[in-house]
């Protein structure tokens, strides 16, 4: 009896065992055979399997260990390559209750594109925003995660609907207490009417209560001031430009001055003094100034190329127009009908900013300034795509100087560091949230590669190249 007892004993335990560990085993997606493209380190890992369950990378192994795990679903990446799922670092959700449904349909684009999370820079669809986040957390809505400011914070009668009009420095806690209410990510300033002291005072403010900033800069005021106040983020290239001109200070005290009288000098003036008085040893300096304050910049390339050529392009056969619905696409008049009272000189002379502009880009590289892929899509940005324009940054980026793998970290890596989210984005790792993009050709050897999406995984769900393609043939209008 004790013998059979014991064997009956022994038996048990193994079929228990072997149950374990086919429960530990059975995973939710295997993906084998990949190319791991490591961002940090700009080079590829071969032959690898990845293990995820409930969107998380478990494992990270060869692919000849594969056979070890059991999965629902396994994808043969057959040689293909992985990149992290792509951040877009700047657009706009906008256009009030009128085009609310018309910003929530463009947001497959950005997963149709590999781009899993943006940053929202602010705009007048919050309450629709927090809404739209829970759905798409929820599985209800195909869209990526999403980061953003909320409402912007202007000086009174702002440009942009929806703005917080803070006029004076009495007014910034108010206006940084609703913005805290509401749960916002970053503070977004912008410039439209916005004093110099208010915008300090609202940095300031705003470092002391533990928020992030981003925005325009007044040109009362100096991008050294605003970064030794706090600034985190600088959107656009115009302000570190004028950085790098020896005369800022002088220029700066006349630009407060002018605002003194019936004539103040406005914005494209004070950019032509800039321009003729930009120095390349002044503002490597003032570069590494930006970088030893961990100081961010998302330079718009693409946007500047597109619409400093609105005059003369015509996008009436654009794939991505198909898109856009009606409301936005009128928003785009705007800008045309501004590009069209352009004078010849003017045009020549934003081209020729624009390709100083591109000098900027290396420069800050390596002066170790962190830089962030922002497309700035969005109702009024006339033909800047959501989803595909973060690809034509990356590759305005290379123009510039950047190498594929340098660019490639301004739309991942860095963006995750930046905003304080490494331990889950950013990098194919262990660990990491599996926000991943499955490509056909190696980046690394070629930028515009990104466009070649074979796959995307993002929120526990499988696109493949077919549901992808099944995401924008509904979106067509």
């Amino acid at each position: 009896m004790r013998i059979h007892t014991f064997l009956a004993l022994f038996l048990s335990s193994s079929l228990l065992a072997g149950c374990a560990a086919t429960q530990q085993n059975n995973h939710d997606l295997i993906l084998t055979n990949a190319n791991i493209v490591d961002v940090a380190a700009g080079e590829v890992l071969t032959g690898k399997t990845l293990v995820i369950d409930e969107g998380v990378i478990q494992e990270i192994s060869d692919t000849g260990a594969a056979s070890k795990y059991n999965a629902a679903t396994t994808i043969d990446a057959q040689g293909k390559y992985i990149i992290p799922g792509l951040w877009d670092n700047h657009i706009h959700l906008r256009g009030g209750e009128a085009l609310k449904e018309e910003n929530k349909n463009l947001l497959p684009l950005f997963i149709a594109n590999g781009v899993t999370t943006v940053r929202d820079a602010g705009g007048d669809l919050y309450p629709a925003i927090r809404q739209w986040r829970d759905q798409i957390a929820a599985g209800e809505l195909v869209g990526p995660r999403i980061i953003t400011a909320g409402p912007k914070l202007d000086g009174p009668n702002p440009v942009w609907e929806g703005s917080i009009e803070v006029a004076t420095v009495a007014e910034v806690p108010a206006a940084l207490d609703s913005l805290q209410l509401m749960g916002v990510d970053f503070v977004k300033i912008y410039d439209s009417t916005i004093s110099g002291d208010v915008f300090l005072a609202i940095v300031k403010e705003a470092e002391a209560r533990g928020m992030m900033t981003a925005g325009h800069m007044p040109f009362t005021v100096s991008l050294g001031e605003a970064i030794d106040s706090g600034l985190d983020i600088t959107e656009h290239l115009y302000y570190s430009f004028k950085s790098g001109s020896p005369k800022e200070d002088s220029i700066t005290n006349v630009i407060q001055a002018s605002y003194e009288t019936e004539k103040p000098v406005g914005f494209y003036t004070a950019l032509d003094w800039l321009y003729e008085s930009y120095d390349t040893a002044t503002a490597q300096r003032f570069f590494q100034r930006m970088a030893a304050a961990n100081a961010a910049v998302v330079p718009t390339l693409h946007i500047s190329e597109v619409l400093d050529n609105l005059h003369q392009d015509d996008h009436s056969t654009d794939k991505y127009l198909a898109y856009i619905g009606d409301g936005i696409e009128q928003t785009y008049a705007r800008r045309i009908n501004s590009a069209k009272r352009r004078s010849a000189e003017s045009i020549q002379f934003m081209n020729n900013l624009n390709n100083r502009f591109h000098t900027l880009v290396p420069a800050m590289q390596a002066a170790g300034v962190t830089i962030l892929a922002g497309s700035d899509a969005g109702a009024y940005n006339s033909y800047v795509y959501p989803g595909i324009s973060l690809h034509k940054e990356l590759e305005q980026m290379v123009e510039a100087g950047l190498t594929p793998a340098q660019a490639l970290r301004t739309a991942t890596i860095n963006g995750a560091q930046f905003m304080g989210k490494t331990a889950q984005y950013g990098t194919v790792e262990k660990g990491k949230v599996a926000d991943l993009v499955l490509l056909e050709s190696n980046p690394l050897e070629d930028i515009s590669h990104t466009q070649l999406i074979h796959t995307v995984i993002f929120g526990g769900k499988t696109y493949t190249k077919e549901k992808l393609q099944q995401l924008l043939d509904e979106l067509k209008n």
